[in-house]
């Protein structure tokens, strides 16, 4: 059984209750984690508070060895540890194999900045006096990730706050806590003082109520449900903590008549259906102008039901594993119900699979949408699975009004050869991100974050350490 990193140390629980972990293509038992109560979050809090000054206090190139032995150590883990990913979650090893891997990027990336962290000299009205600024780390964070991509995911809070000197209390998701653990565990080996980095599992309604909700917790790094993101604001505000969230989104693609249709239907196709469509940065609406329309949906629709295998997460050919669990098929099942009831034709997909042992997970195939009315659930609600809906629009000034209808504002990407087009698109939607022609994958070197209620606060870049430093004034008089 894993067990909980708390104050150096590996753990249970006293109460020795545990949560079963399920692979969601056979529904198997794969492993248990101890279910944390109250008494564990305080250990682990009081853990890193007590490690605080210590890290803190520790020279920045002291920081970034210790980053870098951690990260040689997660590259030797990868393997072990994406194996454990895709059991738990449900994703084909090899997607498996790269998120284990961005880990350890993650890692070296801040470790690079962590001995650069610099205040600034400002000149006064009084001659006698000068005032700088000095940086220095907010305190306990606590890092509340969920289950969708939970390497990923914790790597983008822990990294830059260790590298600002900061210490962490995760939680991961109660169903992808595995390989989180594991690989918590062979970064913590690199050396870190005891406290500096913890581990408790349980539920986010008990266990990320308490974090959050804790007094020596001095900020939260959540990604999650925009929901669970409010709840998390409302709690927080009860001690002043601050809050980064990366919440929900329904990241919108605009297709331009002049664009290149085999380059736009293969970036839809993966930034829908990749990780079967559980991301919060993903294509979730496309806006296709209407000369191209047939084209580009014949495209989707082709790709979509030749080139997305559904199959167990360890065979070689599989492209898309289960969903992670039946009520987020029966989630998706739903809304493109909905959509159909309404008068949405399917172009692919749109049933559950049988045979080929496809009945027993909780599988769902790709599948395109077209004729979707604009008051469908498709259209209005973040769908977080493997169906897309595809709206004809008749120029752009339409495409980005109807792209920016919605409470969301994550991801966006535009395909199109006429860079005043582009530029426009950039410039006018309502997002953090921005792709054009290209898939919608975020970079470590530049800052990533969404505007409306998709959240706040940046991860990613030199940006994503400003959410863990304090920066302070002095005055400097002479004696």
């Amino acid at each position: 059984m894993a067990q909980m990193l708390i104050g150096g140390e590996l753990v249970g629980t006293r109460s020795g209750a545990t949560i079963k972990v399920r692979n969601p293509a056979s529904w198997e038992v794969v492993g248990e984690v101890p279910r944390g109560a109250g008494a564990d979050v305080d250990a682990a809090v009081t853990a890193a508070a007590k490690a605080l000054p210590g890290w803190a206090a520790t020279p920045g190139t002291k920081r970034a060895r210790l980053m870098h032995e951690a990260a040689r150590r997660m590259h030797e883990a990868v393997d072990e540890v994406a194996k454990l990913l895709a059991q738990e979650h449900g994703k084909p090893l090899a997607h498996a194999k790269l998120e284990a891997g961005r880990v350890a990027e993650n890692l070296e990336y801040f470790a690079g900045l962590a001995d650069k962290l610099r205040g600034d000299y400002i000149p006064l009205d009084d001659p006698a006096k000068f005032g700088i600024t000095m940086r220095r780390p907010v305190g306990v964070v606590a890092a509340i990730t969920p289950w969708n991509f939970p390497l990923t995911l914790f790597a983008n809070k822990l990294c830059p706050a260790l590298a600002a000197g900061c210490t962490v209390v995760l939680k991961p998701a109660s169903t992808t806590p595995l390989a989180t653990q594991r690989a918590i565990e062979a970064i913590s080996g690199a050396g870190f003082p005891a406290g500096v980095i913890n581990t408790v599992h349980g539920s986010g309604s008990e266990i990320g109520d308490l974090l959050v909700s804790h007094p020596r917790v001095n900020k939260v790094a959540f990604t999650g449900q925009t929901e669970t993101g409010k709840r998390i604001m409302a709690l927080a505000a009860k001690n002043v903590t601050r809050v980064t969230l990366e919440l929900g989104g329904s990241d919108p693609m605009i297709v331009a008549d002049d664009a290149d249709i085999r380059r736009a239907s293969a970036a839809a196709a993966i930034g829908r259906f990749f990780n079967a469509g559980q991301a919060c940065l993903a294509v979730k609406r496309i806006f296709v102008f209407e000369k191209v329309a047939e084209e580009f949906m014949t495209k989707l629709a082709e790709r979509a039901q030749k080139e997305w295998k559904l199959g167990d997460q360890f065979a070689a050919d599989t492209k898309m594993g289960p969903l992670h669990t039946e009520h987020q098929r029966a989630e998706v099942e739903s809304q493109v119900a909905d959509a159909v009831k309404r008068g949405a034709r399917v172009l692919a997909g749109g049933e559950r699979p049988k045979g080929d042992g496809l009945d027993r997970g909780w599988y769902y195939p790709a599948t395109v949408l077209a004729d979707v009315p604009y008051d469908s659930r498709v259209a209005t609600e973040e769908v977080f699975g493997p169906a897309v809906p595809v709206f004809i629009v008749k120029d752009l000034d339409e495409a980005i009004a109807k792209a920016n209808a919605t409470v969301y504002g994550l991801g966006s990407s535009i395909f199109t050869k006429d860079m005043a087009k582009a530029r426009r698109a950039a410039e006018q939607l309502e997002a953090g991100y921005t792709w054009v022609n290209d898939i919608q994958v975020a970079y470590d070197q530049l800052p990533f974050g969404g505007t409306k209620q998709s959240g706040f606060g940046k991860e990613h870049g030199v940006e994503a350490l400003e959410g863990y430093l304090e920066k302070k004034s002095v005055v400097l008089a002479s004696g």
